[in-house]
């Protein structure tokens, strides 16, 4: 039997059919800004805009080289692993269906539909995934289809792994980086790439990211079995799954819980809008939480050594953009939102502007409603250009008796309201 090295390696050379390796660039921002040689893995540079591709290629590869070969294959996604599922569907020329939320936004769907062309139909099911999942698997018991897992399954393992033999061939002198840096959903890439450097006997030091309102991996290591999460932040679509798969889980559950780093979700707002406006990268959340892991780690850790943050993916539907310059500006300290007790008299508003410095701007000023005959609830936003800003201005608020309540780190209130 073949080791798991010389696999990755097989399949690394069959997936070179569709598309090259995905570039390992060194990116000279964030090295002088560490102090260490950071390399990106451009996962987001495959034909789909994600590693979800190399999956799928590997576990339609393996099915259709087993003799008598499926009629028709089945996946339940509403986002990367369904368009690389859509791509490898034509490339083989095998019929599909992709069972997708109707919830999931158009421009994701139109991509699907575009990759997979005349071998694909996609049906929309459900407002949840959990629904859409149960229906596609309904699906392959009526019409005999196939179901092809988004990452446990150990031939999605297996392809997911050929980022790790790229980056070990990449690597300046063929020798293995000090650290990588993986994101993590349902768990494919990263058991993948382990389990390839350990195999392959030149380990590096691994470090997870997870978004931490789904914190799956995380969670499991510290109970030391798979935990299902009662609850997900879905923001981060890409990387936030509920449990982490059984199979994936089998490869990682040997490290320490603390290998792993929780991305508040505000913050990698921040490290995408960052890499927009100054490398000109488009980066979906799950694609920026390698990047932004950096913030985590101390530089005297990391000063003078190669570090490799996978870039998972660059699928961003810009119909977001704004949600996310938000939550960023939140995150910096730069936009607050409040709720005043707001007197009704003429001369009022005059009163509160006269309150606001040179740099700050009202970017939402809403009734929500007059509690009194001479008060009423106003929601107002409030963008700086400095954090320390806000220490003067509420001094000034306080100091002019305004009764005022900042809401912008209140979860139920900002998610009712901004």
């Amino acid at each position: 039997m073949t080791s798991f090295v010389d696999r990755v390696s097989a399949a690394a050379q069959a997936i070179r059919t569709l598309f090259p390796e995905t570039p390992l660039q060194h990116n000279d921002y964030l090295s002088k800004k560490t102090g260490a040689h950071i390399l990106l893995k451009r996962e987001d540079l495959t034909p789909v805009r994600s590693y979800k591709i190399r999956g799928a290629f590997n576990f339609f590869r393996k099915e259709l080289s087993d003799g008598e070969a499926p009629a028709l294959f089945v996946c339940a996604s509403a986002g990367n692993h369904a368009q690389g599922f859509a791509f490898v569907c034509r490339h083989f020329g095998k019929r599909g269906v992709v069972f997708m939320p109707v919830t999931t936004p158009q421009q994701k769907i139109d991509k699907t539909r575009l990759f997979g062309g005349e071998f694909v139909e996609i049906k929309l099911v459900g407002d949840f995934f959990d629904d859409c999942y149960r229906a596609a698997l309904e699906f392959c018991q009526a019409s005999g289809g196939h179901m092809v897992p988004p990452f446990d399954h150990k031939d999605i393992i297996e392809g997911q792994a050929t980022v790790g033999h790229e980056i070990a061939t990449q690597v300046a002198g063929g020798r293995a980086p000090d650290i990588v840096v993986l994101p993590v959903g349902g768990g494919g890439l990263s058991a993948g790439v382990t389990r390839y450097f350990t195999e392959r006997g030149s380990a590096p030091r691994f470090i997870f990211c997870e978004p931490a309102g789904a914190p799956s991996l995380r969670e499991s290591l510290d109970g030391q079995k798979r935990v299902k999460l009662a609850k997900v932040d879905n923001f981060v679509d890409g990387a936030a799954v509920a449990e982490i798969g059984r199979e994936n889980f089998r490869h990682l559950k040997e490290f320490p819980a603390d290998a792993v780093r929780l991305i508040p979700e505000n913050r990698l707002c921040a490290t995408m809008i960052e890499m927009l406006n100054v490398e000109g990268v488009v980066l979906e959340p799950a694609g920026a939480l390698a990047i932004d892991a950096l913030k985590d780690l101390p530089k005297k850790e990391i000063r003078g050594k190669t570090v490799v943050l996978v870039v998972s993916g660059g699928n961003f539907d810009f119909e977001r953009l704004p949600d996310v310059k938000e939550r960023a500006l939140r995150f910096e300290g730069l936009k607050k939102y409040f709720v005043f007790r707001f007197p009704q008299r003429p001369g009022a508003l005059r009163d509160f502007l006269q309150l606001l410095g040179p740099d700050d701007d009202i970017s939402r000023f809403e009734y929500l409603k007059k509690s009194a005959r001479n008060f009423g609830s106003v929601l107002i936003g409030i963008e700086t250009k400095d954090r320390k800003n806000f220490d003067v201005l509420t001094k000034r608020f306080h100091d002019a008796g305004w009764a005022y309540q900042d809401i912008t780190d209140n979860e139920i209130l900002a998610g009712l309201v901004i």
